[in-house]
């Protein structure tokens, strides 16, 4: 695993990254972030009453029309660190109370973040991902990461490819949480605060109900009851290019994500969590000023 001849994504680039080409992430090999502080906005097994370490990546491997992150995303801010000073701020944000380091958009940094992790860490790692993941990457993960919190955006490949331009979203994201599930196992809660286990996001888009049936389907097919946990989300705002595309350039009703909601327990999924639509707005994107990055 490295970045000579990087195949850390799904697509594969196999850009030589290290001598500073740019695949479709747009990062060299030089691990990249643009903050790293307490995060309270997660699902509550996750951010507690002390919050979640959250250390935000630059770059990503999808391309979401609607993403919130597009400063750090696709436009790239961040400042470059070292894995050991990667390391110093795990370490800040756990004496800062952190109940667990949460690697947001990770996967295209992973042959810097793996040294990072060892030894392991006193508190849990969660892996924090657009689901669009490689499984033979996620395989050098085992062991390292406690939790994952992967979303299961659509199961409609034309979906995919306009909002995301990932067309071989559903069959890559549905491998890669099996995958997520097996090294997990069942979800395992302490006091309040999740310590192992997959939790699977989902947001409603509008228009979609249909996408998000099919991904609740799914989910209950294939995982036991209390194997996993759904979080539904309502948090869509109409950003970036999706603003300019119908229908998604309004927020979701809430009749639309009523409809979603009600498939839950019909999907036998009743570990997890909802969502108030107060959430849809933009009040929540954390700002990226390079906080607890540079010291």
């Amino acid at each position: 695993m490295g970045y000579e001849h990087c195949t850390l994504c799904p697509r594969q680039c196999g850009v030589n990254r290290a001598a500073g080409e740019l695949g479709f992430c747009k990062m060299p090999g030089t691990l990249r972030a643009a903050r790293a502080a307490l995060h309270y906005w997660e699902e509550p097994v996750i951010s507690g009453t002390c919050g979640s370490g959250a250390v935000f990546f630059s770059g990503c491997t999808l391309r979401c029309a609607f993403c919130q992150n597009q400063e750090i995303s696709n436009d790239g801010f961040g400042a470059e660190l070292s894995t050991q000073r990667l390391r110093e701020i795990f370490q800040e944000l756990i004496a800062e109370g952190a109940h667990n380091i949460n690697l947001i958009t990770p996967a295209h940094f992973l042959p810097s973040i793996l040294p990072a992790l060892t030894p392991k860490l006193p508190v849990p790692v969660v892996y924090n991902c657009g689901g669009y993941e490689r499984v033979e990457t996620l395989q050098a993960l085992e062991g390292l990461v406690d939790i994952y919190l992967p979303d299961l955006k659509y199961t409609d490949c034309d979906l995919a490819r306009t909002l995301s331009a990932a067309p071989d979203y559903f069959a890559v994201a549905t491998s890669a949480i099996r995958e997520m599930v097996r090294q997990t196992g069942p979800c395992v809660v302490e006091n309040g605060l999740l310590k192992r286990g997959t939790v699977i996001r989902h947001l409603v888009l509008p228009g979609q109900v249909g996408n998000s049936l099919d991904v609740l389907e799914w989910i209950g097919r294939t995982f036991a009851p209390g194997t996993v946990m759904v979080s539904l989300m309502s948090q869509y705002v109409p950003y970036g290019k999706a603003a300019e595309i119908p229908p998604f350039d309004r927020r979701v009703t809430e009749e639309e994500y009523a409809a979603v909601e009600s498939w839950l327990p019909l999907c036998g999924l009743s570990d997890g969590f909802t969502q108030d639509f107060s959430a849809a707005t933009v009040q929540y994107i954390p700002s990226f000023d390079l906080q607890g990055i540079i010291k």
